[in-house]
């Protein structure tokens, strides 16, 4: 399908998505209200410093997953290859947890928050090529095993550290490792809309380098691509993608699975258009289903990090009997 038509698309719908879910929810709001934002009333209120920014923080956050899933595709050649199967979520999260537990703040929004889940996520990186590295270099199957197994010690490690907590502790922490966007506010928008553009627009340029990747690391290299040196960016830029959402609004899986494995199907592997098609729909995506999570069970709500795990599990499904019934490889 030409980019020409499908960005244009998405972005019209990425416009409808964020005026339309700021209304939607518990308490209804009147559309003028979306006129008046400085006003004291309790409807301008709502929608301007509460549901907006929610709204807004959802699709930048959704936006981040999503391109650096199908960079991470695109680089290991694996559609279930993603920063949150690999561990580098999981560390993320180790990171944050701890900060909660024994960090001076309260909270991980903070400068502290996202630079202890920049460390775990690094660590992470770090210690999966340091266990995938071998006779011949490192290879993608290595890679993928270790950062299996680099999450699972993560959890492990996360579980000590919500058992180790006072029960105080232990409350925030546990609804932070759902994936909540309840705490949102401008703040975390004005933190995550620079830092998913720049991260998108770096990935971006890397497009050509990806497209190559995706279609094996010999031809890659025999076009005169620096294998390593491109690996390590596009670790270094996801890293921080994850480090950022998952400090604000804690791990919310599957998104970066899903949407670029979508948007390949829909929209074809060339990472010129992959890459912002994603980014989009991400957004959609996440936005949708917060804006569902605070609404069905309203006036409570459900952490968006449960709904999109139980989409994801369905979404495994598929790939597993669709691909087994159309005959489809998943590698």
């Amino acid at each position: 399908m030409n980019g020409r038509i499908i960005l244009p698309c998405l972005a019209i719908a990425a416009v409808v998505t964020m005026l339309i879910g700021p209304f939607i929810g518990g308490v209804p709001v009147a559309f003028d209200a979306l006129l008046r934002p400085g006003a004291p009333d309790a409807g301008a209120v709502l929608l301007w410093k509460l549901r907006m920014p929610r709204i807004l923080t959802a699709f930048f956050a959704g936006a981040a997953l999503s391109v650096a899933g199908a960079a991470f595709q695109a680089m290991f050649r694996n559609p279930l290859a993603t920063p949150f199967t690999l561990g580098v979520s999981g560390a993320a999260s180790l990171g944050a947890a701890l900060y909660m537990r024994w960090g001076a703040d309260t909270g991980t929004a903070g400068p502290g928050g996202i630079l202890a889940s920049f460390a775990g996520a690094a660590a992470c990186v770090a210690a999966v090529y340091g266990l995938a590295w071998g006779r011949g270099g490192v290879s993608n199957a290595r890679l993928l095993l270790a950062g299996v197994a680099i999450s699972f010690c993560c959890s492990s490690l996360i579980m000590f550290s919500h058992y180790a907590s006072t029960a105080t502790d232990a409350f925030r922490m546990m609804r932070h490792l759902m994936g909540s966007l309840s705490s949102s506010g401008w703040e975390t928008v004005a933190i995550l809309l620079p830092v998913t553009l720049l991260g998108g627009l770096l990935l971006w340029a890397l497009a050509w380098e990806l497209d190559l990747l995706a279609v094996g690391e010999g031809i890659a290299q025999s076009r005169g691509v620096p294998v390593e040196r491109i690996r390590h960016a596009i670790f270094l830029v996801t890293c921080a993608l994850e480090a950022f959402v998952v400090a604000l609004c804690g791990p919310i899986g599957f998104v970066g699975l899903m949407i670029p494995h979508c948007c390949r199907l829909w929209f074809g592997g060339g990472h010129r258009t992959l890459l912002p098609a994603s980014l989009l729909l991400g957004g959609i995506f996440l936005s949708t289903c917060d804006t569902v999570a605070r609404t069905v069970v309203a006036p409570s709500e459900m952490p968006v990090g449960v709904l999109t795990s139980l989409i994801g599990g369905v979404f495994f499904l598929w790939l597993l009997f669709g691909a087994s019934s159309t005959n489809t490889s998943l590698e």
